[in-house]
């Protein structure tokens, strides 16, 4: 599976997502995460139990105007995908925020995530018409380097703001991508 072979699907309803595309969409979440992955569940291990109600309801908010997911597929398998919303009051709507951006173990290091994020930000600034993106980012693995590399830029820090465990809290990096 390569970066260049990659197929995007843009999801903007419920009914986008078929069950098989919903059971991938699951396992590749549960997948990241028990890889110690930072994308929503922060207390592994997880299963697709524990990952379909949260999925689930993001599907449930897909809306052209507000909520839109991307896939990357190759070969007819799902190996990454992320969340890109906006909201609709007029005082903040010019700017979009990503959610749990994560591509499968197997596939990491061939330009996936890369790709995933080249192409959000042009459908952000081409179709949604926004003009940046923010993100929230755990600290302490690396994320804020990948982001930096593709032109994202710290705005700020909430100190040990996530608790993984009795000994071990991270900071939550805020980043911004503008313009896009």
């Amino acid at each position: 599976m390569a970066a260049d072979s990659l197929v995007f699907q843009q999801l903007t309803t419920p009914g986008d997502v078929t069950p098989r595309l919903r059971r991938a969409l699951a396992e590749c979440w549960v997948e990241v995460t028990n890889a110690g992955g930072a994308a929503g569940f922060p207390f592994p291990p997880v299963d697709v139990a524990d990952v379909i109600p949260a999925l689930d309801r993001i599907v449930d908010a897909l809306s052209p105007d507000t909520s839109r997911r991307l896939t990357a597929t190759a070969d007819g398998a799902l190996a990454g995908w992320l969340n890109v919303r906006r909201d609709r009051f007029d005082l903040i709507a010019h700017w979009g925020t990503l959610h749990h951006v994560q591509t499968r173990t197997a596939v990491r290091g061939r330009g996936i995530g890369l790709a995933l994020m080249q192409e959000v930000r042009r459908i952000a600034r081409d179709e949604m018409g926004l003009e940046q993106l923010r993100l929230a980012a755990r600290g302490d693995v690396g994320l804020e380097d990948f982001y930096g590399r593709l032109g994202w830029r710290e705005v700020g820090r909430w100190p040990a703001a996530l608790r993984l465990a009795p000994d071990d809290d991270r900071d939550e990096i805020l980043m911004l991508l503008a313009p896009l």
